[in-house]
């Protein structure tokens, strides 16, 4: 399916929460046309998340336009254990709203891989996918805790609810804009889209106005 895709430059030598990458940049864009909804009551099914086996790490893949279930229906078809965050999206439609379930990074998901073990390329030519997110001669792995993170603000429905359960003084991760990937304590919340965060800048605590969607509790260490 095409060559895989190198975008060592943009990513840097692991994909992290704060990535000025492409995966920040979508899910700045997915929680700017919407906010979480509560419950979906839409019938797709939303994704399990599959616990990592020794020598695997998350990678990202990259699919084609509206493919993401396709691709990782294929995958699993193929033995492939995926991740596919979604989020309760609400649409318009003949002036009536609806809630669907819509995937949180459009074109993306992420596989669980051993290189060492699994016939990793195989994953370049599954239906649906464009091809995983590449260094120079391999996959990029993605930063270690960051799937753990989106999947540990699954609701019970299974979907990701960045802007649910936060609470003044408690630590959280900022996943977009220029404080990208920086953990600081939630000062005040105003009940809108935005909030103030306390982060570390220039030798001391800065009150900073930050995205509610932006946000999700940091893990523990």
């Amino acid at each position: 399916m095409g060559r895989p895709r190198k975008d060592s430059e943009q990513v840097g030598d692991d994909i992290g929460m704060g990535s000025v990458g492409v995966l920040t940049k979508q899910m700045a864009a997915a929680n700017d046309k919407t906010a979480v909804a509560p419950r979906s009551q839409s019938p797709e099914p939303v994704s399990a998340f599959p616990a990592l086996v020794m020598g695997e790490r998350w990678y990202v893949v990259q699919t084609l336009p509206c493919r993401e279930a396709r691709a990782q229906i294929h995958l699993a078809a193929q033995g492939f254990r995926t991740f596919l965050p979604r989020y309760a999206k609400t649409v318009r439609h003949a002036r009536r709203l609806s809630t669907v379930s819509a995937p949180l990074f459009p074109r993306y998901l992420f596989v669980a891989l051993d290189l060492g073990r699994h016939r990793w390329r195989s994953v370049n030519g599954t239906f649906g996918v464009a091809g995983l997110l590449m260094g120079d001669e391999f996959p990029i792995p993605v930063q270690g805790g960051v799937v753990e993170s989106l999947a540990a603000s699954c609701g019970a429905d299974g979907h990701v609810a960045l802007a649910d359960g936060l609470a003044v003084g408690q630590a959280v991760r900022v996943l977009s804009g220029p404080f990208a990937d920086m953990v600081g304590k939630l000062a005040r919340l105003d009940g809108g889209a935005r909030v103030q965060v306390l982060l570390q800048l220039l030798g001391g605590e800065v009150p900073v106005s930050v995205a509610r969607a932006a946000l999700i509790p940091a893990q523990a260490a």
